[in-house]
């Protein structure tokens, strides 16, 4: 298995510029085709628009997409010409509210879909759903880029975030290309379950399926002697000089870990390096 069919979506041109190079530098390295949304998206609500206003109004907004669209799609264009890398740029207009739609028709068709980084002060309300949508209805992997960091073409560290789920399979079987490149790959378990069939070998199952595609695995057993589970996740990381971090997406519901937080909403708001996702 390896990646052959990458997709970046675009909808600020702000955080264009590390999703791309992060996208080039993995449709180089695999050899693989890099699709790029441009979408300019109108984020006002139609439906809530105050007494008066009129279809000049709904005119302006998705003009005003329209512009953010064909400025993503310039500047894409202008940074691919210039790579050895096969590729193709599409754009669009979409409201908030429908952007689900447009995004799952693209991801469900990829390999990989390299996203920004969807939490900040700055970011826009279509970041959060962008990711989601990919997730879940396009039901693609995910790599979610920070801004500040270089392209990630073959982590040499890589940590797993193991807690026997289904999301975290499907995540670990989705990363193999990344784990069997990978020096090191640290299977972290984080307060293990006293009773149950894994109770004497932690992570001992998952270690064996990876090591059996050619990863070189390490489990590492650790206490939660943090709040968060996301915070000892990313500790680790950092002690042990994790260039990725791979975890299962979303184990509670959306609604949830919106409301209440979770491991996947808190990873996404503090990890400052690349994260892979699966659902």
């Amino acid at each position: 298995m390896t990646y052959k069919s990458l997709l970046c979506v675009l909808t600020d041109p702000d955080f264009a510029d590390a999703t791309l190079a992060q996208g080039v530098a993995l449709a180089s390295s695999y050899d693989a085709h890099l699709d790029v949304l441009a979408l300019g998206v109108d984020r006002s609500q139609s439906g809530y628009f105050y007494a008066g206003a009129d279809a000049l109004m709904l005119q302006e907004t998705l003009q005003r997409a329209r512009d953010e669209a064909s400025e993503i799609e310039d500047r894409a264009k202008k940074t691919l010409k210039n790579t050895n890398v096969r590729w193709a740029v599409d754009s669009g207009v979409a409201q908030i509210a429908d952007l689900g739609r447009h995004i799952a028709t693209r991801a469900r068709f990829a390999d990989l879909v390299i996203l920004p980084k969807p939490y900040g002060d700055t970011r826009g309300a279509e970041l959060e759903p962008t990711l989601e949508s990919a997730l879940f209805e396009g039901q693609a992997s995910v790599l979610m880029v920070p801004d500040d960091k270089p392209p990630l073409v073959e982590p040499k560290t890589i940590c797993i975030g193991w807690n026997e789920s289904s999301e975290a399979l499907v995540a670990a079987r989705a990363a193999l290309p990344f784990l069997r490149s990978a020096d090191m790959v640290h299977v972290v378990v984080i307060d293990p379950p006293t009773h149950g069939p894994n109770r004497s070998d932690p992570g001992g199952l998952i270690s064996q399926f990876l090591s059996r595609h050619g990863a070189r695995v390490e489990v590492d057993v650790l206490t939660r002697n943090m709040p968060r589970v996301s915070d000892i996740l990313l500790r680790h990381a950092r002690e042990t000089g994790a260039s990725m971090i791979v975890m299962g997406a979303y184990g509670h519901s959306r609604f949830r870990e919106a409301i209440l937080g979770g491991a996947t909403r808190n990873m996404l708001e503090q990890a400052d390096i690349p994260v892979f996702l699966a659902h």
